[in-house]
C-alpha cells in the first residue's frame, strides 16, 4: 500500500513508518523537524527507517515541510499518492500550549484542516488522526470512555478536540473516512525527551533525583508505543472504525510518585525524590476505557505500565551513548 505519515520522523510517527516499511509498504514521511526537542532524535529515527527499508520490499521517502503550508502538504500527497494517511504531526506538550496558546492552535487545528482538505481533494481511502486523552480534561468518572464529557484543561487539549470534531465533520460532510485515536501518554524507545519517564531515567542514571511537578498524587494511564502501533496497523485495511473516535491506552494507571520510585529503584535506589511546583494545565487523572477499541478493531493492550517502564530503562541503557546527550540538551533548551 501507499502510506503517508505526517510527523513521521517523530516518536509515534517514526514507529509507524518503521513498522509499515518493514511490512513492505511504500511510505512517505512528511515532517518539519521542528526544534521543540533535539532534532538528533528524529535523525536517528530516519536512519533506522532507512535501514529497515533497505532490508525489506518496502520503500521509505522523507519529505520536509510544514503541515500549515498548503503547498508543502499537497506536494507530499502528490509524492505519496496515499491510500491511507496517518496524521501524527502536531505541536505536542501541555506546557508550551499554556505559554504560547496560539502556536499549537495554528499547528494542531490549522495543520489538521490542511491535511484533511488535501485528503478530501485527492480521494484517499482513510485518514487516521492522532488525538489525545487531553480532550477529556476534568474528570467526571474513571476510566474515561469516549462519551465522557470533554472539558480540556489546557489549550493543547482544546486543539486536539477541535481536530476530532473536524475529522467527524469531514467524514459526514465530504464522505472522507476518518478515525481519531485518542492516545493516553505514549512512551517507549526514542520517546520525546521532555516527558516524565525519559526525564526520570536520565536524571537517575546521572545520580540526580527524579523531579515531580506537584505532590505526585496525579495518576496516569501510560501506553507502550508497540500497543499504539498495533492499534494503528489494524486501520490500514479495516473500515470498521470509520467515522469514530477510539481510546488507545493501557487501561492501567500509576501515580507519578510510584512511577518516579519505580524508575529510581531500577536505576539508583539510593536517590531521593525532588518536588517542584505543579505545571498549570496538567490533568489530575487519566485512565482509558478501551472497550470500544477492543470491540471495533480488536485492540488489546499487551504491556503493563511497570513492565513497559522496565523495558524502556533497558533500552535507554543500551542506547545511552547517543540518546542521553539529546535528552539532556532538550531538557536544557538546546536543539
Amino acid at each position: 500500500m501507499q502510506i503517508l505519515v505526517t510527523g513521521g520522523a517523530g516518536f509515534i510517527g517514526g514507529h509507524l513508518a518503521e513498522s509499515f516499511v518493514a511490512d513492505g509498504h511504500d511510505v512517505v514521511v512528511f515532517d518539519s523537524f521542528d526544534a521543540y526537542y533535539h532534532r538528533g532524535i528524529k535523525d536517528h529515527t530516519v536512519e533506522r527507517c532507512r535501514a529497515v527499508a533497505a532490508e525489506s520490499e518496502g520503500s521509505y521517502t522523507l519529505r520536509r515541510g510544514d503541515i500549515r503550508e498548503r503547498e508543502d502538504v499537497r506536494a507530499a500527497f502528490d509524492a505519496a499518492a496515499p491510500d491511507v494517511v496517518y496524521h501524527q504531526a502536531a505541536q505536542a506538550g501541555v506546557r508550551i500550549s499554556v505559554e504560547q496558546p496560539t502556536h499549537p492552535n495554528a499547528v494542531n487545528v490549522g495543520g489538521t484542516l490542511t491535511v484533511l482538505d488535501a485528503a478530501r481533494e485527492t480521494g484517499v481511502d482513510r485518514v487516521v488522526i492522532a488525538s489525545s486523552s487531553s480532550v477529556y480534561g476534568k474528570t467526571h468518572y474513571l476510566p474515561y470512555d469516549e462519551d465522557h464529557p470533554q472539558e480540556p484543561v489546557s489549550p493543547y487539549g482544546v486543539t486536539k478536540l477541535a481536530g476530532d470534531h473536524y475529522a467527524r465533520v469531514y467524514d459526514d460532510l465530504y464522505d472522507l473516512s476518518t478515525v481519531c485515536l485518542r492516545y493516553f501518554t505514549v512512551y517507549g524507545p526514542r520517546m520525546r525527551p521532555n516527558m516524565a519517564i525519559s526525564n526520570f531515567t536520565s536524571r537517575c542514571l546521572n545520580d540526580e533525583p527524579p523531579v515531580i511537578y506537584g505532590n505526585g498524587a496525579q495518576t496516569r494511564d501510560f501506553t507502550y508505543v508497540d500497543d499504539v502501533v498495533a492499534a494503528n496497523r489494524t486501520l490500514l485495511t479495516s473500515d470498521a472504525a470509520d467515522g469514530m473516535v477510539l481510546n488507545v491506552g493501557s487501561g492501567d494507571t500509576i501515580d507519578i510518585t510510584e512511577l518516579a520510585e519505580t524508575v529510581r529503584d531500577l536505576v539508583n535506589p539510593d536517590l531521593g525524590i525532588e518536588h517542584r511546583e505543579r505545571i498549570a494545565g496538567d490533568a489530575e487523572h487519566t485512565q482509558a476505557d478501551v472497550s470500544r477499541a477492543r470491540d471495533v478493531i480488536g485492540y488489546e493492550p499487551t504491556t503493563p505500565i511497570r513492565e513497559g517502564v522496565e523495558r524502556f530503562v533497558e533500552w535507554y541503557r543500551a542506547n545511552r551513548e547517543w540518546y542521553e546527550p539529546l535528552v539532556v540538551a532538550s531538557r536544557e533548551g538546546g536543539s
